[in-house]
Parts: C-alpha cells; sequence; structure tokens
C-alpha cells in the first residue's frame, strides 16, 4: 500500500544563511511562477549588484502542483522526496537578451547543481553504489546519472517591475529527485540520488546542503559571465565536455514543429547550441529540441 505524503513548508537554515532572501511554503502551483509573481509585486527584491557581488533569492516548496518543465513538459515531485526550489539572480539585460551568449546561463545552471550535488555527497562521506556512477547533464536542462533523469531545470527571464532598470531576473528552476524510492519513480525513464549513493544523510539535510551550494555557486559563476561573457563561454564549453551525457552518442532531436533529427552530438557551439552530425557528415545546429539516445 502506498503511503499520501504530506507537503511542509521547508527548513533550510543553511540556505538562508548565505542568500540575500528565502521563501519557504508548503504547497504553491509552481516555485517559479511564485518567484516570478513575487518579483512582479516587489515581495521578492534582489539589490543591484555591489563590488561584483549578485544577490540571489530562494523560492522553495515541499510540493508542486503544477511544476514546469521545458516546452511545456510537466514536472512531477513528491513532498519529502523531492527538492523544488527556484534561484532568482539579476542580471544585466544586455547579457540575459544576448542570444551568442545567454544560451549558457542554461548550462551554468546544470554545472552549479552538479558541483552542489558532487559537494554535498563529498560533505557527509557518501559513496556511489558503483564505480562509474556520476552525475551528468543531458543537454539543455536534465541532470542524468546511469542514463537515468534525476532532475530537470528550467530558466525563465522576468521584468523587474521598475521598466527603467538595465536589469532583468533569471529565475533558475531546480528539481531534483534525492530520496525517492524505486517503487515512486514517475517514468521508467527517471531515477532518484538514494538509488545510486550510500551513505546520504536525511532528505532535509540533503535539500539545504545542496541549496547552500547552488546560491553560491550561483552568485560565483554568473559574477565571472557578467564580467566576461564571452570568456567564459569558451572555458564553459571545455567544462562541459566531461560531463555532457549527449556527446559523442546517437541521438534523436524531437523538435516543436514535430520533426526529428539522428546523428551523432558532436559538441556544443559557442552560443552553447548542440552540434549534431547526420549519417551524410553534414553538421547541424539544435538549439531547442527534445533529446533522446538511441
Amino acid at each position: 500500500m502506498m503511503i499520501a505524503l504530506q507537503a511542509a513548508t521547508p527548513q533550510l537554515p543553511r540556505t538562508k544563511a548565505v542568500a540575500d532572501q528565502v521563501v519557504a511554503v508548503g504547497e504553491t502551483d509552481s516555485t517559479n511562477a511564485l518567484a516570478a509573481r513575487m518579483i512582479g509585486d516587489g515581495s521578492l527584491t534582489l539589490p543591484e549588484r555591489k563590488g561584483g557581488t549578485l544577490a540571489v533569492g530562494v523560492v522553495v516548496t515541499d510540493w508542486q502542483s503544477a511544476g514546469r518543465g521545458r516546452n511545456g513538459h510537466t514536472w512531477i515531485s513528491q513532498p519529502g522526496c523531492c527538492s523544488t526550489m527556484s534561484y532568482a539572480v539579476r542580471i544585466p539585460r544586455a547579457i540575459a537578451t544576448d542570444e551568442s551568449v545567454n544560451g549558457w546561463l542554461q548550462m551554468i545552471a546544470g554545472l552549479v547543481t552538479l558541483d552542489a550535488l558532487n559537494g554535498m555527497i563529498k560533505e557527509y562521506g557518501a559513496a556511489p553504489n558503483k564505480q562509474d556512477c556520476f552525475l551528468e547533464l543531458k543537454w539543455p536542462n536534465d541532470v542524468f546519472c546511469h542514463g537515468l533523469k534525476l532532475g530537470g531545470l528550467l530558466s525563465e527571464l522576468v521584468l523587474l517591475p521598475d521598466g527603467e532598470a538595465d536589469d532583468d531576473v533569471v529565475v533558475f528552476g531546480v528539481g531534483l529527485n534525492l530520496a525517492l524510492g524505486a517503487s515512486r519513480l514517475p517514468t521508467p525513464q527517471s531515477t532518484s540520488l538514494q538509488l545510486h549513493v550510500s551513505g546520504l544523510p536525511s532528505f532535509n539535510e540533503m535539500r539545504d546542503a545542496v541549496a547552500e551550494r547552488e546560491v553560491e555557486g550561483f552568485r560565483e559563476r554568473l559574477a565571472a559571465f557578467i564580467a566576461d561573457p564571452h570568456g567564459q563561454a569558451e572555458t564553459l564549453r571545455e567544462e562541459m565536455k566531461a560531463v555532457c551525457w549527449a556527446r559523442g552518442r546517437q541521438i534523436e532531436a524531437h523538435f516543436t514543429d514535430g520533426t526529428t533529427l539522428i546523428g551523432e552530438a558532436i559538441g556544443l557551439n559557442e552560443d552553447a547550441s548542440l552540434i549534431l552530425r547526420t549519417e551524410d557528415g553534414t553538421d547541424h545546429t539544435v538549439r531547442t529540441a527534445d533529446v533522446g539516445v538511441l
């Protein structure tokens, strides 16, 4: 018999110590949507950059009634098992809207999340169940482990109430299956951290430790990106080579217009788009698609 899990207001003492503002609720429709509403009405405030330091706000819930993913997909989570958070960061509009570099914002979110998960695992002395168990990113927005989806990311641009400001807010939604049992996985293609790593702390400790690192990671990585977006893009491109799950695999890209493209994922372009090489040797640029392995 499956027992219904009850939502509770998250307690995040470590995250509160490093974030500029933390909004915690037991239930909401979507943390990204709640963050956008609160930015719009001024109840979630992000001060301007001072000395290169970025403000980071956090919106967290134990259960989302309408969790969202990319391209209209639904993100399913369960209270007490899945971390559902949004991180709001104020960055220059010139960078947020520059298509030659803004694709890297999503990649930064993925790298920050991998750093946070791996850092938490190391802190608590936990260990993978298998030697080849490591975390990767499936372009453009999924956290993978052993070819299964452990988490998802959704980046959205939100305008500040002051229309004359030179900044916008990027809200990074991060959903992670941390302590979800095998019988509760939403799909056969999904997984949970506790199924691959032994010696983990309680869910509440994990969620807080990961979120603390996410705040610090977004602050550090985005400050460096703002200071030198094109230089950082090249650095990030090299870093992604080691953790890009799709790279070197035969994949099928599904586009929003219903078409598909099959080929080998070669790597990333300078703007963070995916390079897909078809059987005839032609390289194609993939900017928006769902990617699956063949």
